[in-house]
């Protein structure tokens, strides 16, 4: 299959793809997704063949407005309403009971909910309004990978598989957005993201708890990023959780070093062994994903220590994500 990448201007062939039933990757401001039209349940499992994905890990259903997704949202309650009022079109995804027959079970997982999310890009906000209907929205890599941050990771691991990409740059948060469990008397933060499970607790003004737990082999998310290993790299990674741990760690040419730009100045290796995450943690959101692929590129690296980071509500996307890339390896200091 070829592949084709889309501009702005090329738009109407990617809904056209769409709504015949083919896969088109879209940007949205945290990665980019992989799009099949959601009520077409042959293009759904379609997703899960090109992603390599397990079949009971539900998808989020991409659309466009809140008035997309009464069509498929059992009731829309108060406390989404709030959050939808507040934070979308935005990198939040809101889990609420499904209508009964309104979506196929390849989207739902079979279970009686279903995650929702309008994502702040006018391209792809452009292309569901166009299409008239929403479309599933996994990241669009190849399961376990690292998720992609431009058009050139999505092409680089679904090249051949996927009908088209729809080009918009790069992404503007680099981590997936945060998931809200409302289908629960409390609400739960399901997986972290660029909204905190503070500002979600500030904006509906009660409590929100977060899920720390694993879902067993047998048991069915009800989100994803909930059990298996994600966002990982062909090599280990390992969590340096403290900068002055990094002075300790016995490099040589294979290891690659992942950290904020102080941190890898005082590191005495070639350039091409470090990868900038920038300045500060808002830096290192955008770019954790786009330091493991460029690693996981070369053939040479067979280790990679990244600097981790704690104390604060802010560091739990980034952490959620690095702790499942490295399987929660940590270095130990002698």
């Amino acid at each position: 299959m070829e592949t084709k990448l889309f501009s702005r201007a090329q738009i109407d062939d990617a809904v056209k793809l769409l709504a015949a039933g083919e896969l088109v990757a879209f940007p949205t401001e945290t990665v980019y997704g992989l799009g099949a039209l959601a009520t077409n349940e042959q293009a759904v499992k379609n997703v899960y063949a090109a992603k390599g994905r397990p079949s009971d890990n539900p998808l989020i259903v991409t659309v466009a407005d809140e008035k997309m997704m009464a069509k498929y949202a059992k009731e829309i309650p108060v406390r989404a309403q709030k959050l939808i009022e507040q934070f979308w079109p935005g990198p939040l995804t809101i889990l609420l009971f499904v209508k009964p027959q309104s979506l196929p079970s390849a989207v739902t997982g079979g279970l009686d909910t279903v995650a929702f999310r309008c994502p702040d890009d006018p391209l792809t906000h452009e292309l569901i309004t166009k299409l008239g209907a929403p479309i599933v929205g996994p990241s669009a890599n190849t399961s376990t990978k690292p998720s992609p941050t431009t058009a050139q990771h999505v092409y680089h691991d679904l090249k051949g598989k996927i009908a088209g990409i729809l080009d918009n740059g790069a992404t503007k948060v680099g981590l997936e957005s945060t998931i809200i469990d409302l289908s629960v008397s409390t609400p739960v933060v399901l997986r972290p993201g660029a909204i905190t499970p503070e500002e979600l607790s500030e904006a509906l003004g009660e409590q929100v708890l977060v899920n720390s737990g694993q879902v067993a082999d047998k048991n069915v998310p009800k989100a994803p990023g909930m059990k298996y290993r994600h966002y990982a790299p062909s090599v280990p990674v390992v969590v340096v959780d403290h900068e002055q741990d990094f002075k300790q760690i016995d490099y040589d040419q294979t290891c690659g070093v992942m950290a904020l730009n102080p941190v890898l100045d005082q590191i005495d290796l070639p350039a091409a062994n470090k990868f900038s995450l920038g300045q500060n943690l808002k830096d290192a959101d955008h770019n954790l994903f786009a330091g493991l692929r460029y690693f996981d590129d070369q053939s040479a690296i067979t280790k990679i220590y990244v600097q981790g980071f704690s104390g604060s509500q802010a560091t739990l996307a980034y952490m959620n994500r690095l702790n499942k890339a490295a399987a929660n390896q940590h270095y130990l200091t002698k």
